[in-house]
């Protein structure tokens, strides 16, 4: 079984079947999000020493930090939803 990659940006990807939310981090409760999963070393950041743009939440309870906006990301995770096709990734 192939797992759908999702391209978070810089060559990062992240398996889409494990993404629960794709969310912009301007809100204090997303910031709360992210310090909180930093402190439980749950925290990934694939920025590249890049504003963070989008937080993405997986089932694990990891959180992803990614400097492509959340709405690009979500478009991406759309497509490959749409797709259906496990061959590419997006």
């Amino acid at each position: 079984m192939e797992q759908v990659l999702l391209n978070i940006g810089f060559g990062n990807t992240v398996v889409a079947e494990r993404v629960v939310a794709i969310l912009s981090p301007n809100s204090s409760p997303m910031k709360r999000i992210k310090d909180e999963a930093k402190d439980d070393r749950c925290l990934i950041d694939a920025t590249h020493g890049r504003k963070t743009r989008a937080i993405i939440v997986t089932d694990s309870n990891h959180v992803i930090l990614s400097a492509i906006q959340a709405e690009t990301v979500a478009s991406r995770f759309e497509s490959l939803i749409k797709d259906g096709d496990t061959s590419e990734e997006v």
